[in-house]
Order: C-alpha cells, then sequence, then structure tokens
C-alpha cells in the first residue's frame, strides 16, 4: 500500500479518493474533476492492477468532465470484493451499479488489457450507462498464445535489471513504462504481497462483438504481444460503430503518450452525449 500510495502522488491535483458501495464489492474510486458536471471518463484497468496507472492520462481526458479511475475488486487494490467478479454476468452487474452511482449521465469506458474486457463486456450485457468504449491493447478479441507469455517473462525479468541495461531493454521490448520506478516498485509489491483474483477472460464471439452497438475506439501497438494489427482490423470490423487505430508500442505500454491522449480525448468528445440514464 505504501507502494500504491506513491505513484498516486502522480495523479494531477486535487486527487479525490472515496469507496462506492455496491450488491457484490466496495470499489476504492480515484476522481480528478475539474470539470465535474461533464460526461464522466471512466478508467478500467488490467488484471492485478489499479487505477495508479492511468497517471499520463488523466489530466489529457479531463477537458470536458469528470474522471473517474477504478479499482477492480479482487486486484491488488483497496476495493474488497463480497461475490468473485470474472463471471461475465456478475462484472456487468457490479460495474453498472457502480456508474448510476458515479453519474446520472452515460460514461465513456476507457480499458486497458483486461478493463477493455470489461468496457466490451458492460457493452454488450448493460449498455444502458455507457456512452463510448475505447480500448487499448484489450484482452477478449483473441486467445493469448506463447508469444504473449514469452513476451509476459521477458518483460518481467527486464524490470529487476539495472537501469542502464533497462533502458536498453525498454527499446528492444518498446515498453516505455519499464523505466517509471514508482510503477516496477508497485507491480512487484502487488505480486509478493496480493493474492488476486485469477482473470482468464474468454474470447468474444463474432455475434458477441456484432452486439456492441455503442461507438468504440480499438487501439493496439504495433509491436502488441496481445493483440496484431490484423487480429485488430479483422475483429474490430465486427463492431458495427468501430474505428481501430495502430500506434506506437507493445502491450506493456504505448510510445507518445500526448498523441495518444490527444486522439482518445477527440473520440470521446465527438461521441458525448446529453442523454440520461433510466
Amino acid at each position: 500500500m505504501a507502494a500504491y500510495d506513491r505513484v498516486f502522488a502522480l495523479w494531477p491535483q486535487p486527487r479525490e479518493e472515496f469507496d462506492v458501495e455496491t450488491a457484490t464489492a466496495t470499489t476504492r474510486v480515484h476522481a480528478y474533476r475539474p470539470h465535474p458536471d461533464g460526461a464522466p471518463v471512466v478508467l478500467l484497468t488490467g488484471a492485478g492492477g489499479n487505477a495508479a496507472v492511468w497517471f499520463p492520462h488523466v489530466a489529457a481526458l479531463a477537458g470536458d468532465g469528470p474522471v473517474y479511475g477504478i479499482d477492480m475488486p479482487g486486484d491488488a487494490n483497496p476495493s474488497v470484493p463480497r461475490a468473485p467478479m470474472t463471471p461475465p454476468a456478475s462484472c456487468a452487474a457490479w460495474l453498472d451499479e457502480l456508474l448510476g452511482k458515479l453519474s446520472g449521465r452515460p460514461a465513456h469506458l476507457v480499458g486497458f488489457s483486461y478493463g477493455g474486457w470489461v468496457a466490451m463486456n458492460q457493452a454488450i450485457r448493460a449498455p444502458g450507462r455507457v456512452a463510448s468504449i475505447t480500448l487499448l491493447d484489450p484482452a477478449g478479441l483473441t486467445r493469448p498464445d506463447a508469444r504473449f507469455y514469452r513476451w509476459l517473462t521477458i518483460s518481467g525479468l527486464a524490470t529487476l535489471t539495472p537501469m542502464p541495461l533497462r533502458r536498453r531493454l525498454a527499446r528492444w521490448l518498446d515498453n516505455p513504462a519499464m523505466l517509471q520506478p514508482e510503477l516496477m516498485t508497485l507491480m512487484w509489491a502487488a505480486i509478493r504481497g496480493y493474492r488476486m483474483e485469477p482473470k482468464f477472460p474468454g474470447v468474444l464471439t463474432d455475434d458477441e462483438l456484432r452486439a456492441i452497438d455503442v461507438p468504440a475506439l480499438l487501439i493496439t501497438g504495433a509491436r502488441s504481444a496481445m493483440l496484431t494489427p490484423a487480429q485488430a482490423r479483422v475483429r474490430g470490423s465486427l463492431m458495427p460503430s468501430a474505428e481501430v487505430a495502430i500506434v506506437p508500442g507493445s502491450h506493456g505500454g504505448f510510445n507518445r503518450i500526448d498523441e495518444l491522449n490527444d486522439r482518445i480525448a477527440a473520440f470521446i468528445k465527438a461521441h458525448t452525449t446529453d442523454k440520461q440514464t433510466a
């Protein structure tokens, strides 16, 4: 938790932190609200993580409305699950209730990796409170193969090397996040000090993807070990209102953060609506 607090110091200030009670969890939420009355942007993190990792994106996405970073119950953070979060129906029910308590307006969901699956699952099962989904190298479009697990192993070992060598490995792996010491300390503290709920989301079917009719922006890194550019274009084309973008980077981190933030912010602004949820 000390490592967790140090990374949150990198968020833009003033940052609010509070818990939201739902039927199946107590969920820690982090808020940055320079424009509290606009359409909310809700950040959903990859498996095993927490909302601290979003610090390079928060300010850029808060131009028109509040930004909320969600600590997924069952991962290394203060959220407390009272039931499993991984069943698709349970996950959608939890997030639908949470979104209703955060705002009366539909939310723009931005999800990375497993958080991308959470966003797609929500758009399929409970889209009423969803204005759009932005998917950053999401899980659930393909089944991870040996290439992904090889990347995961090499990247993990690389974070333990001295910084001069780590800089070279970060360039080779196309993973600038490895150079952020606070993030690496938090990652290893979570691995050693927290027993996380395993998350292995199933691959969404073609029909499930066709059922996603909210606006979608699918972004993958050109060197992603999770989702190749070709796979992104094929699977993204099944979503009726999806844009697909290939950007520099790998699954572990995106390069050119400012350009990425500008693209996400423009997409969200284009699809902001005054429609109220039921």
